[in-house]
């Protein structure tokens, strides 16, 4: 890949700090630009670890060109340059949290709220589709804040699997890719697919906003394949008692199967619950939280016998949390929580 400019000014015009984050080819460090002391995020990949899947980054790059500092709510590509070894993408700092992890540290959360949330996260991917991108991996861990302010912008992150696309068609696109529990039917079906399967994944984010938990979770990943692919979900009384007819409307249009039935973008944006000025206003975050946070209490439970089976140690016997909090001593046939870059599905186009 060329470089924009000579590889020797590199080196002087930023100084990278601590690590914010690792996957399978890259490290993301905290970057101060040398003249400005302003600081960025700085997404060092490495080269040979990518040899033969060069065109995955010059794509990633040419999207993030293509729609930085065109939409507030998406995280901008400032700068981009490569040496001998490595290739370096510059991107705006957020440093104000996750999405769901700002959420649980609210002091209460209404169905408006979440709503508001909806309609940050239509508009940016709106923006996206008229610029004929389609994301591929719109996910609670890939929205972040920009700051830790209580109005900072949400933006969106991540366009590693995001195409640009220049067909209307629903089908252009045939690799599977994404993260499970937000992928899509058609993903699965290997039917083609396009700009649908972000409204799909919109869906899944709202049902996760409005109760804390993703509607297919199973107890396996097939079942959870399946349940996407049928559509089998179901609004727990338990959790969704006060919740509008409008915000469940909402999500059975983004979670139809037939791609020419489901919602677009742009008509999400005109669905009454985003438009709508009177929402049910029990507070909502008690649930929230208690199956946000009984999540990740599983996700680490799951990952501590991962662990010690790598480490040799079999017979472990360790407690998980359920979605209502009670403890159960076993974890054997339970599936994987799809958080973090272990459970994204990457492969090329």
């Amino acid at each position: 890949m060329a470089s924009r400019r000579p590889p020797a000014t590199v080196p002087c015009k930023y100084k990278t700090g601590k690590i914010l984050g690792n996957g399978t080819y890259a490290t993301v460090k905290e970057a101060m630009h040398i003249e400005t002391n302003k600081f960025y995020a700085v997404k060092i990949i490495n080269k040979k670890l990518m040899e033969g899947r060069e065109h995955m980054i010059r794509n990633e790059i040419n999207i993030m060109r293509k729609v930085s500092q065109g939409h507030k709510n998406i995280l901008s590509l400032v700068d981009y340059f490569e040496t001998l070894n490595n290739l370096y993408l510059v991107m705006d700092l957020a440093q104000g949290g996750e999405l769901f992890d700002r959420i649980c540290q609210k002091g209460n959360y209404f169905e408006r709220d979440a709503a508001n949330i909806v309609r940050t996260i239509c508009d940016a991917v709106a923006y996206l589709h008229d610029n004929g991108i389609v994301h591929r991996d719109l996910k609670p861990e890939n929205l972040i804040f920009r700051t830790a302010d209580e109005d900072s912008d949400l933006l969106i992150a991540d366009f590693g699997l995001s195409r640009i696309i220049d067909s209307e068609k629903f089908d252009v696109l045939r690799t599977t890719c994404g993260t499970p529990g937000y992928m899509a039917p058609e993903i699965f079906k290997k039917v083609g697919h396009g700009k649908p399967v972000d409204v799909w994944a919109i869906g899944v984010i709202c049902y996760f906003l409005l109760c804390g938990y993703t509607p297919f979770e199973r107890d396996s990943n097939v079942d959870e394949m399946n349940a996407i692919i049928r559509a089998d979900y179901t609004f727990d009384e338990e959790y969704w008692v006060g919740v509008s007819d409008d915000a469940k409307d909402f999500i059975q249009r983004c979670l139809t199967i037939d791609m020419e039935k489901r919602m677009t973008v742009h008509e999400a944006l005109e669905h009454p619950w985003l438009v709508s000025t009177q929402l049910e206003t029990r507070d909502l975050l008690p649930n929230v939280r208690r199956n946000f946070n009984a999540r990740k209490t599983f996700k680490r439970a799951v990952d501590m016998v991962r662990l010690s089976n790598h480490l040799g140690h079999k017979h472990i016997n360790n407690s998980t949390s359920t979605r209502d909090g009670t403890a159960q001593n076993s974890v054997e046939g339970v599936k994987p929580v799809d958080e973090g870059t272990e459970h994204v599905l990457k492969t090329e186009e």
